[in-house]
């Protein structure tokens, strides 16, 4: 079995390995990547671990399926998503099963998001705010946030269902934008009262941040992520 952080979700950590192929190039557009059969028996995990591994790249836009043939590195415009730095803690599987979306509206901007996204303090951002299963039997609470000026093309956004395919490839298809690079950072702190609420946390209790943000080929930040992992409920099992 390929050597991969072992902080990682399962799925994870064959999702993370199989990118990595794609990104060096040794899996090129076109060719065609393990089974779930293939994975699951290359990294000794049940089926839905493997196929869940292979959904989330899906979701990206890196895989595409082929009714009756298999699952196959997609072409994307401009290459394979990039990263400045892996994932450590986040990730941009937005809506990954199973998923409530909690809140969905236009809101003013707080400080730190419209600084991220290079918007006047108190601007209308879009704020998407879920529950999502976090790949290692617990929860973690995802906070998207989206320029305003995209309520127009991308009305979807300001509705409290998931999206199917994930909101960025919902944001990709209506927009024509792309993702060219990510980045990420950790950080750790108290919870919110809100956070303690929805995630049924004591208090105090510390919380894992992190902080994904999706870039442009103009480095313009297309989705910025606040990923809120609960005190040892993140780690896999």
């Amino acid at each position: 079995m390929p050597e991969i952080d072992e902080v990682l979700p399962k799925y994870l950590r064959i999702s993370e390995y199989l990118r990595d192929r794609i990104e060096r190039g040794e899996l090129a557009p076109g060719a065609e990547v393990p089974s779930e059969r293939e994975l699951a028996a290359q990294w000794r995990v049940a089926r839905p671990t493997a196929a869940k591994a292979l959904n989330t790249l899906r979701q990206q836009g890196i895989l595409e399926s082929r009714r009756g043939s298999g699952t196959y590195v997609a072409d994307r415009p401009g290459g394979p998503v990039l990263r400045e730095q892996v994932p450590r803690y986040g990730s941009v599987y937005a809506e990954a099963e199973p998923v409530t979306v909690l809140a969905a509206a236009l809101v003013a901007a707080p400080d730190r998001v419209a600084e991220v996204l290079a918007l006047p303090s108190g601007g209308p951002v879009i704020m998407r705010k879920r529950l999502t299963d976090n790949g290692s039997g617990g929860a973690e609470l995802v906070t998207s946030w989206f320029d305003g000026g995209l309520a127009a093309a991308a009305p979807l956004l300001l509705r409290t269902e998931a999206l199917p395919g994930g909101t960025l490839r919902y944001l990709e298809s209506v927009t024509g934008l792309r993702v060219a690079y990510l980045r990420d950072r950790v950080g750790a702190r108290l919870a919110t009262a809100d956070e303690r609420r929805v995630l049924g946390l004591a208090r105090p209790a510390a919380v894992l941040v992190c902080q994904l943000t999706l870039h442009a080929a103009d480095d313009a930040v297309l989705e910025l992520d606040e990923i809120v992992h609960p005190p040892a409920t993140w780690l896999p099992s």
